[in-house]
Parts: structure tokens; C-alpha cells; sequence
């Protein structure tokens, strides 16, 4: 039987767009040609999208900063709540006696809830940093120089506007 005449152009292949094919590099390149960028929904296509992804990498890059600056503060607010409950009680004894005492910045929680309560949400902070990290590595891993760029001027944006005074020894890493 001759199948010649039949179009076999787009069998076999699903659901793939194979007229704008993403470019997957395992070499370091400056190439942005059929660049898709963690997503294949997320694709250069020229210059202009170019530039418009590398600010939105930044950007991302620096939020990694503002949810660690977000996780500080919060520790450092429990660490305070903690410490009021360990000031107002006997030996840091939670008895119960002196939870009416203690100040308004303490609230009615007993000690035990107000450690868990704020252990969950110290772990959830966590959890977003982890998750952050490896979507920034991601990024990283387009072995894109471009990309890479924007990876170290967003982590030094979000140091400046978030870091500041902090050590700079803690380095966006994969965990």
C-alpha cells in the first residue's frame, strides 16, 4: 500500500510545539536563541523579551534576600517572645501561676503553644528559603551567561536593599 500522498509531518509527536524548540545547553553559552527558562512557557524570543527576563531574574533573585530578611525579623521576635516567657517564670519553669503576669507583648498563649506555633512558622519561612534557593538554582543551571548575570546582580541588589549589615557569608546555595 503506497502512503507517499499521506502527511506524517506531525505524527508520532503529541503535544510538542517543534517550531519553537527549547534550547537545552550542558556547556556554558552566551546564546540566547531558543532560550526557555525553567519553564517552557518562559521563552526568549528576541532582544526585548531578552532583557525583560533577565530584570525579572534579578528581581526574583533579590526577593530570595527579602524572605530571608522576613525570616530574621521573625526569629528574632519569637527568640524576644520566648525570652519574655523565661524572665517572667521560676527557672523558665511554664507553671502555669505566672502566665497572667506577663506582658501584653506575650499574649495569653501558654509558653508550649507560643514554641510551637512559632516553630511551624520558622519551618515554613525554611521550607519557602529551600524551595527559593533551588528554583534560583535552576536558573543558574541554564548554563546561560546571561542568566547567570542576572543570578549575581539580583543576589547583590537584594544584599544591598536586605542584607545590610548582616554577614555576607551565607551564599544563595542550594540549601
Amino acid at each position: 500500500m503506497d502512503h507517499s500522498h499521506m502527511d506524517h509531518g506531525k505524527m508520532g509527536h503529541g503535544d510538542m510545539d517543534m517550531g519553537g524548540q527549547c534550547n537545552m545547553n550542558m556547556l556554558f553559552t552566551w546564546s540566547h536563541k531558543n532560550l526557555c527558562i525553567v519553564f517552557r512557557q518562559w521563552r526568549v524570543t528576541g532582544p526585548l523579551s531578552l532583557i525583560l527576563s533577565l530584570l525579572a531574574i534579578a528581581l526574583l533573585t533579590a526577593g530570595y534576600e527579602l524572605v530571608r530578611q522576613i525570616s530574621r525579623n521573625y526569629e528574632q521576635k519569637h527568640d524576644a517572645r520566648m525570652k519574655a516567657y523565661m524572665d517572667r517564670t521560676p527557672n523558665g519553669q511554664d507553671d502555669g501561676a505566672h502566665e497572667s503576669s506577663l506582658p501584653l507583648l506575650v499574649g495569653k498563649d501558654s509558653k508550649k503553644t507560643a514554641q510551637r506555633n512559632g516553630t511551624l512558622v520558622k519551618a515554613g519561612l525554611y521550607a519557602v528559603q529551600v524551595f527559593y534557593s533551588f528554583f534560583i538554582m535552576l536558573l543558574f543551571m541554564t548554563y546561560n551567561g546571561w542568566i547567570m548575570l542576572a543570578v549575581a546582580v539580583g543576589a547583590f541588589s537584594g544584599y544591598l536593599a536586605f542584607g545590610s549589615g548582616l554577614s555576607a557569608t551565607k551564599s544563595v546555595a542550594c540549601h
